[in-house]
């Protein structure tokens, strides 16, 4: 059984009703990581929904992560990328004109890329969500959510929580293109009026995550008995929410968010690391001497942790899947999964790989010793 089935049952009591059946989403980068899992959530609790995704299927993009919906689900895929006003103009012709909602998930998210080419992510994530309110606002109606991340408030020192009145206060170029879409959406809600809701999220985890990011790497690196890079010692601290966890809080946010408004979303895991990586290491049986350390990265922050107390007060949201369960149900799933995720390791993905890590793997690496 996968991680969906056993993280995220929904009961007939969870599914939307009313007028929500009828609803028409849009959503933007739905082959991606996060934006599959939420179509795959709304094909769960609100079957009569209609769909459409927008992806311009980059290397992180997969159709294959929309593989397994429920009989019958409404999804119309539309491939386009967001900063091509004429491939938005088309997806709001597939979704019938105004959409309800628009969820923007369409974006450049790995940090280590932004390092290497800053413009990608100015032009997908900025010029992308420029696009994406210009469209809606002609329609004149619906509700635009913009998917954010707990990167645009900095980094933390060994206390405190971001807060969403916490200044922005970008570090790298991925950040400080998701904070200056950040600041057109709330731009557009002030000056003309717009129907407008950001969400900012701790690191996400679990099924159908692209295996540059640190725990999928983890997990088939482990596998694979080669060396588990990891950035200075190891001791970044992030906060981890598992990915439906995330799903509920963005669907809360289309039902009861209030316009104009920041929702942070966290999952209560703060962990270093080094520790998340042992965990991966000691669940496969591998061992620890594969974990390497490797030069740090530029401008990284040292802790991110979220304060969820608004969308818990106003949302009625909370996280329900544990880290340590939602782990463990994250390295089965890859584990069962290889010809998902097999076939990704080609292509863009190892140009990147070898041009960061160098063809040892390991990017001027000390190997653990212990």
């Amino acid at each position: 059984m996968g991680i969906m089935a056993q993280c995220s049952p929904v009961c007939e009591a969870e599914r939307s009703t009313g007028t929500e059946m009828g609803s028409t989403i849009l959503v933007t980068g739905g082959c991606g990581f996060i934006g599959s899992n939420f179509i795959h959530y709304l094909a769960r609790i609100c079957p009569g929904c209609r769909i459409v995704n927008l992806d311009a299927l980059t290397y992180a993009g997969n159709l294959a992560n929309l593989n397994g919906l429920p009989q019958g689900t409404d999804l119309h895929f539309v491939k386009g990328d967001v900063s091509v006003s004429k491939d938005v103009e088309k997806a709001f012709v597939a979704a019938g004109g105004a959409p309800d909602f628009v969820v923007n998930f369409a974006a450049e998210s790995h940090v280590d890329r932004s390092v290497l080419g800053p413009r990608d992510f100015v032009k997908t994530n900025v010029t992308g969500t420029l696009h994406l309110l210009e469209a809606l606002r002609a329609m004149g109606s619906g509700r635009f959510i913009q998917i954010s991340t707990d990167e645009v408030y900095g980094s933390l020192g060994d206390t405190g929580r971001f807060v969403e009145t916490t200044p922005l206060s970008p570090s790298s170029p991925y950040s400080a293109s998701k904070a200056g879409a950040d600041l057109l959406v709330q731009a557009y809600h002030r000056t003309f009026g717009m129907d407008t809701v950001i969400t900012r999220c701790s690191n996400n985890y679990g099924p159908r995550q692209f295996p540059e990011k640190l725990i999928p790497l983890m997990i088939i690196n482990a596998l694979a008995g080669k060396p588990m890079p990891v950035y200075g010692e190891g001791r970044n601290v992030r906060d981890w929410i598992h990915v439906d966890d995330h799903c509920a809080g963005i669907k809360a946010v289309m039902d009861r968010g209030r316009p104009g408004q920041v929702y942070n979303f966290g999952g209560d895991a703060e962990r270093r690391n080094l520790d998340i990586v042992y965990a991966i290491a000691d669940s496969v049986c591998a061992h620890r001497r594969l974990v390497t350390f490797v030069k740090d990265r530029p401008g990284h922050d040292w802790r991110y942790a979220m304060d969820a107390a608004k969308a818990r007060r106003d949302l009625s949201w909370t996280p329900s899947v544990s880290f340590d369960a939602g782990l463990s149900d994250t390295i089965k799933w890859y584990i069962e999964n290889e010809t998902w995720w097999r076939p990704v390791l080609t292509g863009d993905y190892l140009r990147f790989y070898k041009e960061w890590y160098g063809d040892s793997g390991t990017r001027e690496a000390r190997s653990e010793q212990a």
